[in-house]
């Protein structure tokens, strides 16, 4: 079955979804977008830290590690992102700190890596 990279990218997200709910962290919200290219894959609670989560999804390593797909303008990009979920949501958030993760989704394999940046 051939897939689009949407949709490749939704199972990759939900795995990694899945992966969190399973250590403890509570979902807040999914592809929140703050410009074209400014997108945050998941918003997610760790304690008293609002998470914010990019999720590469690779089928193979062909094309390289998913981590290698976080480049510096995509980094930047999620820090714009991020400062605009803040911006927006800040007064109703109760939370003392945040950071910006990344998982990486090789087939089944989760690799989970705090704050990245």
């Amino acid at each position: 079955v051939f897939m689009n990279n949407r949709e490749k990218g939704a199972i990759g997200e939900q795995q990694a979804l899945d992966y969190l709910l399973s250590k403890g962290y509570k979902f807040i919200e999914k592809n929140w977008h703050f410009s074209k290219n400014a997108e945050i894959d998941l918003i997610m609670q760790d304690d008293e830290t609002l998470v914010f989560v990019e999720v590469k999804k690779r089928s193979s390593l062909n094309y390289g590690h998913p981590f290698e797909a976080i480049t510096k303008t995509k980094m930047q990009n999620i820090k714009l992102a991020a400062r605009g979920y803040l911006a927006q949501n800040g007064e109703k958030l109760n939370f003392k700190s945040f950071r910006i993760d990344g998982i990486a989704v090789l087939n089944e394999n989760i690799e989970h890596l705090e704050n990245i940046f």
